[in-house]
Parts: structure tokens; sequence; C-alpha cells
């Protein structure tokens, strides 16, 4: 189906992107008020839909969306709707609902294609994602198909998919682009490891990952690409807006698909606005048909810029830094995680510190990275004085054996479940219940 969406190239100049903005926000807003919520908000009479009235059309939220559950956002007959997703629910409170049409669904697709992967029919696409119920597994999965490629749906948080499952897949079947959290390929190391070799030879022919899901730091894509010999390129997106929001051009800039949704910069302490900067994403939705969004605040502080790329997309760059309620006071400012992570990823490598969690307590920062033994104490040292570099003398490091943020167990178990036994012999000994069996050391409730 052909649909009239922009290009890269239609436009040359960030004045180009402001008149898109003008003359797709009226029919924007016209759509959003055919769900019931934006038919409540803006009353009987239609709003004023331009630019320099936009602060006036208000803030949605996510608990508008969950107040709105399960119909309250759709916009278009439910015999329309093709699809339903959910957000990842790991943000504060209950997932929020995101319902897609076939345009929305092509529109998405024609969205993922601008990214880095550069997907053939000579790839197989290993998608190491959840498949329920975010979006972006099945955006790879079609996104791969319609190129022709071989799609490997080894899913994630899937007891069925163990680490050393995904390990076998990379290598057996010669993967050469995955989409994955970012967490991922270090797992992936770790077990390799542990099995006695080096990443690189379970993934020969591995030439992109596709991080998608968390923040990555420029430190952290650096140790993985250096530990997989690969390429990596970031997709940024959630659920609610219709999945990928971001991607990298070949220079490498993460840009927002602003031809796609006008975005504002939120200030989380004065509640206004701005067209960039730093604070909360707020998105309106230029295309969505099944539920747009006006103002869609969608939690994530960013970093958001106007400025000239070598690519000649004329996009924003964005920088994402984090959920802001997932940030942490220290020292008269908000950390966020991404700010830590490229502190203990600027490690040596040869250090080969992977995992690594922090707790603020009382205004300092405790950074455990997990360390060989022999390396603890030049790990302990250096994480300290970067940290110190970074935040001040406000934070301390320390050095915890491996296996103790990620269990090694874990790391090499072969299978986490098995089929229920219908029918056994007299001598077997194995559960032959008709209920999953539980994994090894899994406690009961």
């Amino acid at each position: 189906m052909s649909h009239d969406f922009p290009k890269l190239g239609d436009w040359s100049e960030f004045d180009g992107l402001r008149e898109l903005w003008s003359d797709r926000l009226p029919g924007a807003v016209r759509r959003a008020r055919e769900s019931d919520f934006y038919r409540r908000r803006f009353g009987g009479e239609d709003p004023k839909a331009a630019l320099d009235a936009l602060c006036g059309l208000g803030v949605t939220t996510k608990a508008d969306l969950r107040a709105s559950h399960p119909f309250g956002m759709l916009a278009v007959p439910r015999r329309e709707v093709v699809a339903y997703h959910q957000s990842s629910g790991t943000s504060v409170g209950r997932a929020t609902g995101s319902f897609h049409t076939e345009a929305d669904w092509d529109e998405m697709l024609d969205r993922f294609g601008r990214g880095g992967a550069a997907l053939t029919a000579e790839d197989t696409v290993l998608v190491r994602v959840p498949y329920a119920m975010v979006t972006i597994a099945h955006q790879v999965h079609a996104a791969a198909r319609a190129a022709g490629a071989m799609v490997v749906p080894a899913d994630a948080r899937s007891t069925a998919m163990t680490v050393r499952r995904v390990l076998g897949l990379l290598r057996d079947l010669e993967v050469t682009v995955a989409a994955a959290l970012p967490t991922e390929p270090l797992l992936w190391a770790a077990c390799a490891r542990l099995l006695g070799e080096s990443p690189r030879s379970y993934a020969p022919a591995l030439r992109t990952l596709v991080a998608t899901g968390e923040p990555l730091s420029s430190a952290r894509r650096r140790r993985i690409e250096e530990l997989w010999g690969c390429s990596v390129t970031l997709s940024y997106g959630n659920s609610e807006c219709g999945s990928n929001l971001a991607g990298e051009c070949p220079e490498g800039t993460l840009h927002l698909w602003a031809d796609r949704y006008l975005p504002e910069v939120l200030d989380p302490e004065t509640g206004l606005t701005a067209w960039e900067g730093r604070g909360r994403l707020v998105l309106t939705t230029l295309f969505r048909q099944a539920m747009p969004l006006i103002r869609y605040d969608t939690g994530d502080t960013v970093d958001l810029r106007y400025t000239a790329c070598p690519c000649g997309w004329a996009l924003p760059s964005v920088r994402v830094l984090g959920r802001w309620e997932q940030g942490v006071e220290i020292a008269g400012r908000r950390v966020f995680a991404s700010e830590v992570e490229d502190v203990v990823f600027a490690l040596p490598g040869e250090l080969g510190v992977l995992f690594w969690r922090a707790v603020a307590d009382r205004g300092r920062l405790r950074v455990e990275a997990e360390a060989d033994a022999r390396a603890a104490a030049d790990v302990a040292a250096e994480l300290g004085r970067g940290l110190e570099r970074a935040f001040g003398p406000v934070a301390d490091a320390v050095a915890v054996p491996a296996g103790t943020l990620v269990p090694l167990d874990e790391l090499s178990r072969t299978s986490h479940i098995a089929k229920p036994r219908y029918l056994s012999a007299a001598a077997d000994t194995e559960d032959s219940g008709l209920a999953y069996p539980a994994p090894a050391g899994a406690g009961g409730g």
C-alpha cells in the first residue's frame, strides 16, 4: 500500500520541518478528536492547531493513557485496528497500551528502514528483544522479512531461550545482524568467557548490532564493538508513540524522526516547553491513525539539538539520558544511569568489567562493578578516580566478585523449562506432571 509519508531529502533546512509541522498539525488534532479522551479534553470546538498556540493544547501523560484504558484513546473504529501492544511496564506504574492500523504499521516500517542496519536479503537477523507485548521485536521482524532476510526469533525474557542457546544460534546460523537490548551482548560475552572462548569466536559473521530498549552511552557502545568486532547502531523509541522514534545516520548521529513527530522539550521544574535543550521529551504524532497523541510526555530525559550534521538530513539530534523518575539526586544534580555507565565502560577493556550497579543513599553514590580477583584493586581504584572526575567526591567505588550481580549459573544454564509430559514409562524418574517444571533453585509460592 502506498502512502504519502515524507522522505529524507524532501526538505533541506530546519525551517522546512517547521513548515511540515504547520501543515500536518491541524490534521493530527482532528484525528485525535475522534477519540473519547481528546473529545472530552478539547470540548465541542476545534482547538487552535498552530505552532504558536501549541501549549494551549495541554500535555498528555502516561496517567491519561492508563485512565483511558482500554479504548479511550482509540480514534478509529475497532475493525480498522490490526494490532494492540503495550509498553514494557518497567517504569513507574502500569504498562500503557497502543493501537495500530495497517497504515500505522506501514509508517513504522518506513521509519525503521532509515536506520543504520541497512538490511538485505543476504542477512540473517537474530531478534533478541521481547515479542510480548512491546512493538520493537515485531517491527524488526517485519522489516527483516520485507528485506528478504532470514529471521531468527530468539525473543528475550523467555525461559526457553537461554544466553547459552543464543550463543549457539549466533555461531550455527552465521547471524549477521542482531537486535537486542545493549545489556544482551555483555551477557553473551560473559557466557562465552565462562565457556573458555572469546565472544568473536561465536559470531564471526556478525556485522551490526541494533541496540534498542535502553539508553546507550558512547562508552558502552565502544565496549560492545570491541568485544564483538561489529558496529553498533542505536534505535530509540517507545511503544505508546509507535516504537522507533529515532535512528542513526551514516555519520553515527542519533536523529529524531521529526518529520513524523513534532518534538518539544519540557522543563520538569518549571513546566515550560522549548523547541530544544535538555528536559523531558514531549511528542505530537503527525501521521498516527489508530491512536494519535497530542503533546505526549514520554517521560524520557533527552538533550535535543538543531545543529547541522554532515549527513545532511536536517533532523534534530537527540541524546537519550533515561527516564526522569529513574534518575537520582546527587550533590544537587540529577544523575542518570547512562552517565554512570559512561564512567564504568571508560575503564580499560583488559580489566574485564561487564556488569555494574549503583545505589544512591543520603547524597552519596555507591557503584559496584564485577571484577576478577586479580583485577579487583585496579578496578576499584580506576573507577573511583573516574567517578570523582564525573560527579565530585560523592561516589564510592567497590569491586565485587564475578557472579555477584549476574549469577554464573544463569549464564551457563542450558535449559530453563521442560514440556509437560502426559505419558511416561514407570521407570522414568523425571517430573511427568502437566505443569511446567520450575527452573532449578526457583522458589515456590
